[in-house]
């Protein structure tokens, strides 16, 4: 059974986990969309950028929010004076921080289902009449659905884990920003927590591997739905 500190805990990363998806999955949709079907001028500067923060130390792109978005930061002391709204040491700066990280790794499989495409459909229901803004709707985008439901997964199981920039952006505050990694991190260090410290790390072994298991089932599912090529096919 786990303690009410460790089920605030765990609904905490439930519902960073769950706004860092909601964020990062439009943009994370276009940008796959734009990788994946333009070439254009400092395209693989902006592949860089995307994947920057997989091979980055976690602590450092949370150590950049701080000193952008912090109290006296230059964007988050005006969020603060003109909004009213703070995002260091706030659990919607722990949504920004998890967002950051697991953003490429939406943009992966997103980015790979729009390349598996057929153009073929798509120049189809551009002779029918379609726009390109229909074509995209109607045909691009529910094939490349298995990518973006996989993505979503990953996104949130992703922020689920999520320390280091946490750590550094809005700290370890007992119902505020200690989520699940937090929250093993700082019974591992007490006395006596050494059950606990395990109890949540069995627990984040068992939600990354459900995670895991969905994103197959899923795009299983959506392929016979749609009637997706698998390689077993081709």
């Amino acid at each position: 059974m786990l303690t009410p500190d460790e089920l605030t805990a765990l609904w905490l990363s439930a519902k960073v986990g769950f706004w860092a998806t909601l964020v990062s999955m439009p943009l994370a949709v276009a940008c796959g969309a734009l990788l994946a079907r333009y070439s254009f001028r400092g395209k693989l500067v902006v592949e860089a950028l995307v994947q920057l923060p997989m091979v980055l130390p976690p602590v450092v792109p949370g150590y950049l929010l701080l000193m952008l978005l912090g109290t006296q930061g230059p964007l988050g002391a005006w969020l603060q004076r003109v909004a009213g709204i703070t995002l260091a040491f706030d659990w919607k700066g722990a949504v920004l921080a998890s967002a950051t990280m697991a953003f490429p790794l939406a943009v992966q499989p997103i980015r790979l289902a729009f390349e598996l495409v057929d153009a073929r459909l798509e120049r189809a229901a551009a002779t029918l009449g379609a726009s390109p803004w229909q074509v995209f709707a109607s045909v691009t985008l529910p094939l490349a659905m298995p990518g973006i439901v996989v993505g979503a997964i990953l996104c949130f199981s992703r922020s689920l884990g999520e320390f280091g920039a946490t750590m550094a952006f809005v700290g370890n505050i007992p119902g505020q920003t200690r989520t699940l990694p937090l929250a093993i991190y700082s019974y591992a260090h007490l006395p006596g927590g050494e059950a606990a410290s395990l109890r949540l790390a069995l627990l984040s072994i068992g939600l990354a591997f459900a995670a895991l298991l969905a994103s197959h089932v899923v795009t299983a599912r959506l392929r016979r739905r749609w009637a997706l090529p698998t390689r077993r096919d081709a």
